[in-house]
């Protein structure tokens, strides 16, 4: 028999448990009557989102907007598309630290010694192997080949390969390709009224151009309509009118197949195209061929080093880590870096990349109201897998201009009084799963007057799963943001108006069992399982 005590417990527990049920039912209809959601069905078990939930038969559930956007596949985000193993290159050229006061030398005539090399089968040439040991950098490494990797010995203990930054303020590594775009046909344009954010399938005026494999570069146009109805079209700082977004927003997508004037796309689009705001212009789709760009480029196993100091950005000049643009399919992978100043910092031009493994430590002082960045990403496709970084004054993560996602920040753990937040005007398509911050923030917010008018950062985004100290999550007009299964205090904020009074809190976004994780544990990695199946999610580390 149990005892009567037991029994009042169960049901003052069944009772509570029933009210933060009903609590949080009726915050998600608040949040669905504020952006005019459609019901959907409600999950038996509280422990799955109603947004994305497995079904009985085992498939992920989306839920849509009445207009139909819905959480994106995010997971095509990495190397090769995701799901596909870092490959490991053989070593090409052995280099050890020389006796001089400077290493650079050495090591870029090794890096240019392989990039001569032919490519392989595997579009590979080879990797420089760096002994263990400091070398001495006094200038900056350049990588602008395919298939070229730059392999120290470990990134930590004693046979560590430590790059030590000793010439003037610069950037320890740039890995840089070319960019050159033409057009390959006359151009189209979206017949869509409404292309909702997730969608797969566009509709274009005459698709007789346009075959399985193109790239397809589409085209948001930024009208005064759309800033208006964004409530961009006010800002300014010291009397000074700020422009939020200046150019028209550009996204690129394969084509997986076409159907008469349908195209189905290979990667879900993270934003939506609304054309009401386009009644001067159309969204126009072009498809493109894009070359110069370089693939197969690594660096892995090294520490990176900058000189102990206080970081005064903007006021004093900068040692920064590692730089990619037009970089395709290509990773960094078990790195250290220390005291660099932006420590990481991923270009428009690079897509499908896999950062893995890479610890930022910045115990240098930031002296100045501006903050550093330890990952810094305007690219699509992108990865940032199982990183670290310590440090209070520094963004940990931030989305930059015009990127257009899919991006993923997977299993990372930062600590500090940092955040990771989107940093600057208009981005889409950022996914943060099962990250941890537990002193610092993670926001999704409208960043106002700060810098030159950041103003709204980020639409269609998701937190899944995280921990952190405060979470700010907001809704964009006519977009969406989630926060489901995040452990942290929820705080409301209003758009930033320096040396203004402040006003009242921006429409708060969609924030779903806030107290207690959701099943999956991880959504970049269910996504990736059903597209994939279980060994691309074996091939990247997790089981």
């Amino acid at each position: 028999m149990i005892a009567p005590s037991f029994r009042k417990r169960k049901k003052d527990l069944c009772r509570t448990i029933r009210c933060e049920r009903r609590r949080a039912l009726q915050r998600t209809r608040r949040f669905a009557l504020v952006l005019g959601f459609m019901a959907v069905a409600v999950p038996s078990c509280w422990c799955q989102s109603r947004w994305v939930y497995i079904g009985q038969d085992g498939a992920l559930r989306y839920a849509r907007t009445k207009r139909g956007d819905r959480i994106p596949d995010f997971s095509s985000a990495g190397y090769r598309g995701g799901g596909v193993a870092l490959p490991n290159v053989p070593t090409a050229i052995r280099v050890s630290p020389g006796a001089g006061s400077d290493d650079t030398p050495a090591i870029q005539a090794a890096l240019d010694a392989v990039a001569n090399r032919a490519l392989d089968a595997t579009g590979e040439r080879g990797a420089i192997e760096l002994a263990p040991g400091r070398f001495h950098l006094k200038g900056k490494l350049h990588i602008s080949a395919s298939g070229v990797v730059l392999r120290g010995s470990g990134s930590s203990g004693a046979s560590q390969t430590v790059l030590e930054m000793t010439g003037a303020p610069d950037l320890a590594i740039d890995i840089e390709g070319e960019f050159h775009q033409r057009k390959l046909a006359p151009e189209t344009y979206l017949t869509d009224e409404y292309v909702p954010a997730g969608a797969m399938v566009i509709h274009v005026a005459d698709a007789s151009a346009i075959h399985e494999g193109d790239l397809l570069l589409l085209v948001k146009p930024v009208t005064a309509q759309w800033t208006h109805f964004m409530g961009m079209d006010r800002l300014s700082r010291d009397g000074q009118p700020e422009v939020w977004v200046k150019n028209d927003i550009t996204v690129p997508r394969r084509v997986a197949s076409v159907e008469g004037n349908a195209v189905t796309l290979e990667v879900p689009l993270t934003d939506s195209f609304d054309a009401r705001f386009f009644s001067r212009t159309q969204a126009a789709v072009s498809r493109v061929e894009v070359t110069g760009q370089v693939t197969g480029v690594g660096v892995e196993n090294l520490r990176i080093v900058a000189p102990n100091r206080s970081v005064n950005l903007n006021e004093e000049p900068e040692f920064d880590g590692i730089q990619m643009d037009n970089v395709v399919d290509s990773w960094l992978r078990s790195l250290a870096l220390e005291d660099t100043t932006n420590s990481v910092r991923i270009g428009k031009g690079a897509e499908r990349l896999t950062i893995e493994a890479v610890d930022v430590h910045q115990d240098a002082a930031v002296t100045s109201r501006a903050k550093p960045f330890d990952f810094s990403v305007n690219g699509s496709q992108i990865l940032l897998d199982r990183c670290s970084g310590r440090g209070d004054k520094v963004f940990y993560v931030a989305t930059q201009s015009g990127s257009e996602g899919p991006v993923v920040v997977l299993h990372c753990r930062f600590s500090g009084g940092g955040a990771i937040e989107p940093h600057q005007r208009w981005s889409t398509g950022l996914l943060v799963d099962g990250c941890e911050v537990p002193d610092g923030s993670i926001n999704l917010m409208n960043r106002g007057e700060m810098g030159t008018g950041h103003g709204w950062t980020i639409g269609w985004s998701v937190l899944w799963n995280n921990r952190a100290g405060s979470l700010v999550v907001q809704n964009p007009p006519g977009d969406a943001n989630w926060s489901i299964g995040d452990l942290g205090q929820q705080r409301g904020a209003p758009m930033p108006t320096p040396g203004q009074r402040k006003g009242a809190d921006l429409p708060g976004g969609i924030v779903e069992s806030e107290r207690k994780h959701v099943k999956p544990a991880s959504l970049y990695l269910e996504q990736l399982r059903e597209r994939l199946g279980a060994a691309a999610v074996a091939a990247i580390g997790y089981h």
